[in-house]
Parts: structure tokens; C-alpha cells; sequence
């Protein structure tokens, strides 16, 4: 299974960014729409296009990452986002970041990871996460495909890989979902133990 940097370049190039929603997500703007600290550190993995970077960083939040092994995508949002620091736009394998945040938010990375990794995902992200951070984000909860991202899973397998190192605070059916997922989403609020 190839998902490598010019696995995911290409996939840009040739527009074949099917989880791509062109906007940031409901789930995602009500969720930021309730912070009140805007400097609390905070990453997205695997950010994309990452149009949740782009709505803190027009809301004010002036710690935003994004990482991701993609260029094309990290020049997405420097086209876009022509304010965006670029010092927070993170050309590297999430895996070998070596920061600390306040805050992950979790939008499609984990279902676009071999799932092979997804005990080490979770070890990443304990070393990652300051005291009491939270990630907070989607899940996909259907099997969606074996040798191809977006990989899918289900409530229970999600809980067995993050009770070790997290209290799952909230993981429910997304109620408010974009149409063509709903019923397929599980929306998280996982804390640092």
C-alpha cells in the first residue's frame, strides 16, 4: 500500500480529493465557535486543504498548525490563506513531529493512515498533547476500505486503541454531519490522561 508523499501529491494534482469538502465542516465551526482562548496551541494532522486552519486563523487563533507530507496541499492553503504563518505550515510525516499542543483536531487523518499505525497514532499523539489536551474531531464508523484510505472502523475498536492513554469525554453519531456522511460519523472529544 503506497501512501506516500507522492501517493497524496498526485491525488492533489489530479483533484481526486473525494473527502475534500471545500469548506470547513459543521461539526468542526461549532466546535470552534465555542472556544474563547485564542492561544491555545493547536495541530491538525494530515490537514489537507485544511479549511479548518483557514476559519481560526480568519477567527483570530494565533496558534494554528498544519502538518502534512503533502506540498501541493500546504500550497493549497498558502494560496488561499496568504496571511497564514507559514512557519505553522509543516512539511513532515506526522510521525516525526516533535511539538507539544493544546489541542488536535481530527479530520479525516486517522482513516487516511495505514491502519497498522493506529496504536503508534496513538502513542504520537499522547506525546504530542500537553496536560489535559484534547483531540477533537471525526471518525469514520463503517468499514469503508482494506487496501485503500479513507480506512473505516467502529465505536468499540476506537475506544480499545484510546482508553490507554485517553478519557473518551464524548464519542456519539454525529448529528450534524454534511449530507454525504451522515450516519457514517462519530464526533470525538478525547482527553490526555
Amino acid at each position: 500500500m503506497n501512501l506516500s508523499e507522492e501517493f497524496w501529491d498526485n491525488r492533489y494534482k489530479s483533484k481526486e480529493i473525494d473527502w475534500d469538502l471545500g469548506e470547513i465542516s459543521t461539526p468542526f465551526k461549532l466546535y470552534i465557535d465555542q472556544l474563547t482562548n485564542k492561544n491555545i496551541k493547536i495541530l491538525i494532522p494530515g490537514g489537507g486543504n485544511s479549511y479548518e486552519a483557514e476559519y481560526l486563523h480568519y477567527n483570530g487563533f494565533k496558534n494554528v498548525f498544519v502538518v502534512d507530507m503533502s506540498r501541493m496541499a500546504l500550497g493549497n492553503i498558502k494560496k488561499r490563506v496568504p496571511t497564514f504563518p507559514l512557519k505553522n505550515l509543516i512539511h513532515s510525516n506526522f510521525f516525526d513531529l516533535q511539538e507539544s499542543f493544546d489541542l488536535v483536531f481530527e479530520q479525516t487523518f486517522f482513516c487516511a493512515i495505514n491502519p497498522n499505525l493506529r496504536n503508534t497514532y496513538v502513542q504520537k499523539m499522547d506525546e504530542l498533547l500537553r496536560e489535559n489536551g484534547k483531540i477533537v474531531g471525526l471518525l469514520f464508523k463503517v468499514p469503508l476500505y482494506e487496501d485503500h484510505p479513507p480506512f473505516g472502523g467502529n465505536k468499540e475498536e476506537y475506544i480499545k486503541y484510546f482508553t490507554p492513554n485517553f478519557n473518551i469525554d464524548i464519542m456519539v453519531d454525529c448529528y450534524n454531519s454534511v449530507e454525504s456522511r451522515a450516519d457514517i460519523e462519530l464526533f470525538i472529544k478525547l482527553v490526555k490522561k
